[in-house]
């Protein structure tokens, strides 16, 4: 693509099951990228590729593809609905210009949705919306369209009207065209009729279309001019006024259809042409200067600036990590050298993919909006810029939330040890939400992730992809530590036995901290006169406090949310060294810790449960036994949601009670909330069973 206006970097997201990925196959098959059309249920589909994915029915791993539509270039990533796989969805949102984010008809904004907008409104991703399902039992499209405007506090704009729904669709009203289309069931979606509105629906969709011409005028002030003054709304002031405001996140043009029986996303993959943005339509990219991180430095989406590529997402393999790339400014080459801002070391890059799922097509040369994968980078991690020499940035790195559940992990064989902990090195490298440790005292090798189904799956990739049969203890808790209140600490580290001694003093204050968005939860500061310390131990102390905070004094696990602050100290002038600083720094970060009144935090989640009116006692009682806050009740057609605050601890198990109080009619949802200080008489509980 020469020309960047007409790129499109979009993504496919939504709650599980709402068929995202059914979406996908239909784009693809309708772009004449495909010739058949893959299914879910059968394994068959382009972008869940992965064994894992195939026998579960679920994405697991977010997928790109390329195609065209129009005169249009779309990237388009297909990503995960399970909470416990977020993470990919974060870091697609973090490099996308827009988003399609599919619902359910009949559910309309489920648990997860609310997720996915908040990662899309984090990152300021312009989105259109599809109300799929349409032909299922209990659809409704304009409950769903409410629902959108009461949970995510959207501005959903219908451009369609549905023609019947449940087993009565058949189409919809195009409201910018006023033109009828119906599908034929037989023709895999490839043909329809377009034709006059049917006489019954002509005055409702007279209504719905000068509803969408006053939605259009408040977003356009020349549109707003004509509305006002009388004139008849084209179709193309209409288009106009809506992308203007999907763009600018002022509201998102809404379609239907049903994916599963081909109806709707034609017109779908028009609206991506018509109303998501070009990269450069959006602002300029912000990065910060790598030697002043408090100033800023815009970035162009244009090939003739310095570049400046974010790595999103790295795929680990024995034979060379594949790493995508998002080129927001410059131009990437193949076989070219780069420069890694956050190491400051100088990376090749041999060669340079585009990607269509697994499959790959090498490509010279990546422009300002690409996104593309690169084989050949070494020391890269998720969320690292590359630059050239010519005027280095710092790309805002991507977020991602804290484990909350664990699991030890064996091999089978002993023989296996090292290569297991190569083999967990390598799927870290891939998944950021993945952490493995060796307990101090257990030595046993513990991994953390975000929910059972995220550690399953990880075991399963350990045996079938590594080649490393495990065995593995039941899931636990990932709890955390956090201090209460202020402490000051003095650590002496002073040896004297012949010849040259050890010598250093540290003074540390340590706090409780809040960290901002974006923020580690770790803050040094030093409050030192200049000339106190020589600024070589500076940085020694800094790593000496931050190693500290893997281990807590409770029960070994991670600190979070601490600020320390250097408050004295003495060196000596040839006694002291990085060891003495380094032994100093350690004493009184712990001495301080353990004087700041610590205290074990655990993982709360956020639960909802959808289920038919005769199971929602027993199912508010049960939640009540499990130290559940409910923090609202509500109808969702003719079932009753609960939305309610659970610590983890009491959740395992929780799928199957739910089933056996409902007779496997109740479903639910789960992810994490924040971490919040446990009941004294429980923790020590927990802290005397480990």
């Amino acid at each position: 693509m020469d020309d960047i206006s007409h790129l499109r970097n979009i993504g496919i997201a939504a709650h599980i099951d709402a068929g995202k990925t059914t979406t996908t196959e239909r784009v693809l098959y309708y772009s004449g990228k495909t010739h058949k059309m893959g299914d879910v249920d059968d394994g068959t589909t382009i972008t869940d590729f992965d064994t894992e994915e195939q026998e579960r029915g679920i994405t697991i791993y977010s997928a790109a593809v390329s195609f065209d539509w129009r005169d249009c270039r779309v990237n388009l990533i297909d990503t995960p609905g399970h909470v416990d796989f977020t993470a990919e969805v974060e870091r697609s949102l973090r490099v996308l210009d827009g988003a399609i984010v599919v619902f359910d008809a009949k559910e309309g904004v489920e648990a997860q949705s609310e997720t996915v907008w908040r990662q899309a409104t984090k990152y300021r991703v312009p989105r259109l919306c599809f109300i799929n399902k349409m032909d299922k039992t209990g659809a409704d499209f304009d409950h769903a369209v409410a629902t959108l405007k009461v949970r995510l506090g959207a501005n959903p704009i219908p451009c369609h009207m549905p023609i019947g729904q449940e087993n009565r669709f058949r189409g919809f009203v195009d409201l910018l065209t006023m033109k009828a289309h119906t599908f034929d069931p037989g023709a895999d979606g490839r043909t329809w009729s377009t034709g006059e509105i049917p006489a019954e629906l002509a005055e409702e969709a007279q209504k719905r279309r000068h509803l969408l011409e006053e939605k259009a005028a408040e977003l356009h002030e020349e549109v707003m001019g004509k509305y006002v003054e009388g004139d008849p709304l084209t179709e193309a002031d209409i288009r106009a006024a809506l992308r203007k405001g999907t763009i600018g996140l002022q509201c998102q043009p809404t379609f239907c259809g049903s994916a599963l029986r081909y109806v709707g996303v034609q017109a779908l993959l028009d609206a991506v042409c018509d109303y998501l943005p070009s990269p450069i339509d959006l602002p300029p990219v912000e990065a910060h200067d790598p030697d002043k991180p408090e100033k800023k430095i815009s970035r162009k989406c244009d090939p003739g600036e310095p570049l400046a590529a974010l790595v999103f997402k790295i795929v680990a393999d024995a034979h060379g990590d594949l790493h995508f790339v998002r080129v927001y400014s410059g131009t990437l080459k193949a076989g070219s050298r780069v420069i890694n801002v956050r190491t400051g070391k100088k990376e090749n890059l041999p060669t340079l993919y585009r990607m269509f799922a697994k499959r790959r097509e090498q490509v010279k040369v990546a422009h300002a909006g690409d996104i593309v994968a690169a084989v050949g980078l070494k020391s890269v991690l998720t969320g690292d810029t590359l630059c050239e020499n010519r005027g280095p940035v710092l790309l805002e790195q991507i977020e991602f939330p804290e484990t909350v559940i664990s699991m030890a992990i064996e091999p089978k064989s002993s023989t296996d040890r090292d290569k297991l902990t190569d083999a967990l090195a390598m799927l870290a490298r891939s998944d950021p939400t993945l952490e493995y440790r060796t307990d101090p005292e257990t030595a046993q090798t513990l991994i953390s992730g975000m929910g059972e189904l995220h550690l399953e799956v990880i075991c399963h990739n350990l045996e079938r992809t590594m080649h490393v049969p495990v065995r593995v203890g039941k899931p636990r808790v990932a709890y955390r530590e956090a201090i209460t209140r202020v402490a000051d600490a003095e650590g002496r580290f002073i040896r004297q036995a012949g010849g040259r001694g050890q010598f250093a003093v540290v003074k540390m204050r340590v706090e409780p901290f809040d960290p901002q968005r974006g923020q580690e939860n770790f803050e040094f500061i030093n409050a030192l006169p200049d000339g106190v310390l020589r600024n070589a131990w500076l940085p020694v102390i800094r790593q000496a406090a931050q190693d500290c905070m893997r281990s807590g004094p409770l029960g070994s696990y991670p600190l979070i949310n601490v600020r320390a602050t250097l408050t004295g100290g003495e060196e000596h002038s040839t006694d002291s060294s990085e060891v003495a600083f380094e032994s100093a720094a350690t004493m009184a970060f712990n001495k301080a810790i353990e004087a700041a009144t610590p205290v074990l935090l655990e993982p709360i989640m956020k639960v909802e449960v959808v289920t038919p009116e005769e199971y929602f006692g027993a199912i508010n009682g049960d939640l009540m036994t499990r130290r559940a806050i409910i923090s609202a009740t509500s109808m969702r057609g003719q079932n009753h949601v609960i939305d309610a605050e659970v610590p983890l601890s009491t959740m395992f198990g929780y799928a199957t009670q739910v089933r056996s109080l409902s007779q496997g009619r109740a479903s639910y949802s789960m992810e994490p909330l924040r971490y919040e200080a446990m009941p004294r008489d429980l923790a020590e509980k927990v802290l005397g069973a480990f």
